[in-house]
């Protein structure tokens, strides 16, 4: 019997493919969801079947998610959503872990798939003009282009586009309210905008074409898609590119980074990071050190221990997993 390629795998496979042991899929679709907790039993039944970890977010507004398991069990996720009502157009994205990169399974029902508090955006009326990859360097290289990145600070932190703009956002909501302040600096520039894998462009640049902009583009797959495809000669891509999942950093060819998270404030640290002295494992990093009193910490001391002595017995304890 012939082995049929698991979903946007390369067959036969490379060796780095081979020697993993974890698919990691990342997931999106906007798509009308009349009743969302209808679909969760189905998700959460196969998910358990196939041993697949990570999180599934559904809302009327569509999925959202990504999760790991092996590349049979993620093949047979990606089919059962793409078979649902109006997902036929799933986006996805795969790559691969050595370890398990998530520790257990949630499928939540949410208000929206990706929170940008804006109850008027809707990316299934219009978004901005996908840019592939391949074009991607070229657009950004433009004069009269500038070019937004929509994620996080810490994210922004490890990792972006040589030139891009970092609105310093600690969340996405607070977006909307960045380019309210700022919208008066990009008088007569064409605005190119990525994320991570997609979907925070989907609503991004759906907000920016309701506020009056003509000319919006967005990277089509996001910086994941980009590091797959643009070899790292041709890159214009600087740093590592932040995952919310145990690998917590990607590089080009989405090799694993070096990246850790901070336990305390789950921003993303270098391994020499912990040798600083603000560094306490689970309790504080330099980012956070000055951010949570030392009740809270003595109560992140506590939840160390117990992590430590949950290990001991070979358990897994849940405050210490992603």
């Amino acid at each position: 019997m012939t082995r049929r390629a698991p979903v946007g795998i390369a067959w036969p496979p490379p060796l780095s493919y081979m020697r993993a042991m974890f698919t990691v899929a990342a997931l999106y679709h906007f798509a009308p969801v009349a009743d969302p907790a209808a679909l969760r039993p189905g998700l959460l039944s196969l998910c358990e079947a196939e041993g697949i970890t990570g999180t599934l977010l559904l809302a009327r507004e569509g999925i959202n998610g990504t999760v790991a398991g092996s590349a049979a069990g993620i093949d047979r996720l990606l089919a059962h959503i793409r078979a649902l009502p109006g997902f036929a157009d799933l986006e996805w994205k795969l790559s691969t872990a050595e370890a398990q990169p998530f520790a257990r399974l949630k499928v939540r029902l949410k208000k929206e798939i990706v929170t940008m508090g804006q109850p008027d955006v809707d990316p299934r009326a219009a978004v901005g003009h996908y840019v592939a990859p391949k074009d991607w360097n070229a657009l950004i290289r433009s004069p009269d282009v500038a070019v937004i990145d929509t994620r996080n600070d810490y994210e922004v932190a490890i990792g972006t586009f040589e030139g891009a703009i970092d609105p310093q956002t600690e969340s996405f909501r607070d977006f909307p309210a960045w380019w309210e302040a700022n919208k008066h600096r990009f008088h007569n520039k064409r605005i190119a905008m990525f994320c991570t894998g997609g979907i925070r462009c989907e609503k991004s640049t759906n907000y920016l074409l309701g506020q009056g902009v003509e000319d919006v583009f967005h990277l089509k797959g996001g910086i994941l898609k980009y590091l797959e495809e643009v070899p790292e000669g041709d890159s214009t891509w600087e740093g590592d590119c932040f995952v919310f999942d145990g690998r917590v950093s990607v590089g080009h060819g989405l090799r694993e980074g070096p990246h850790e998270l901070c336990h305390a404030c789950r921003r993303p640290i270098l391994p020499d990071d912990r040798a600083r002295p603000e560094f306490e494992d689970g309790v504080s990093c330099h980012h956070c050190v000055n951010e949570t009193s030392a009740e809270d910490k003595a109560r992140f001391r506590e939840r160390q221990r117990q992590i430590a002595l949950a290990r001991a017995r070979g358990e897994r304890h849940l405050g210490g997993a992603s």
